[in-house]
């Protein structure tokens, strides 16, 4: 979208409970994906997983498995810090924040806020694709997949229905499917975003600047 191109987030959560954490971060961006991984502290083999993913990469692929959201939030901003640019890039999601609402990046300021790490995602603009895809006749699909079948349409590599699946998936150490969904959604996510840069009029993607005010 104008000089910016888009990077798009997404997150699994445990829940949606006082005690829900974030289990998976990812991030696709011009040449890869970016995934982090929660396992609450039980094993994950991150090369195997890693081989596994890069089947369905769109370039590279990129892996991080944590014990815990602490270390999966300091990896995240980690990675912010030193790979996003904010004359390069914006950052997008689906349902991420919206004006009345949204998920991702809610979540992710409480979860930032509980374990004392800053914000991840200073200075970035932001546009939230839930905003921008009322820009095209989706035969009343608002949601994520219902909205890409009707307006791209191509396979993916997600293995659930629902994110209620991503749930369980996370409680039973399912770590290889649960990837493979939120993979799916962040490249869902920024094909739309692609799309949409070459459709819709700049002004109708709403950016905002995500810095705090006293960042």
């Amino acid at each position: 979208m104008g000089n910016l191109t888009p990077i798009a987030f997404d997150i699994e959560t445990s829940g949606l409970g006082d005690d829900a954490v974030i289990t998976v971060a990812g991030l696709a961006h011009e040449v890869g994906e970016v995934l982090i991984l929660n396992t609450a502290g039980r094993p994950a083999n991150g090369t195997e997983l890693e081989r596994a993913l890069r089947e369905h990469s769109t370039g590279s692929i990129d892996l991080a498995v944590t014990a815990d959201e602490c270390e999966l939030l300091t990896a995240l901003k980690t990675f912010a810090d030193s790979h996003l640019d904010d004359d390069r890039h914006y950052l997008t999601a689906y349902h991420g924040e919206t004006w009345n609402g949204g998920f991702d990046l809610p979540f992710v300021r409480t979860a930032c806020v509980k374990h004392n790490i800053e914000w991840p995602f200073p200075n970035l603009a932001y546009a939230d694709m839930l905003d921008v895809v009322d820009r095209f006749d989706t035969n009343d699909q608002n949601d994520l997949v219902g909205v890409y079948n009707e307006l791209i349409g191509q396979d993916t590599c997600d293995p659930f229905d629902d994110s209620e699946s991503a749930v369980a998936a996370f409680e039973n150490e399912e770590w290889e499917p649960l990837l493979y969904h939120n993979l799916a959604d962040i490249q869902r996510t920024r094909e739309l975003a692609v799309l949409a840069g070459v459709y819709v009029p700049q002004s109708d993607f709403r950016m905002k600047n995500l810095a705090p005010p006293d960042g």
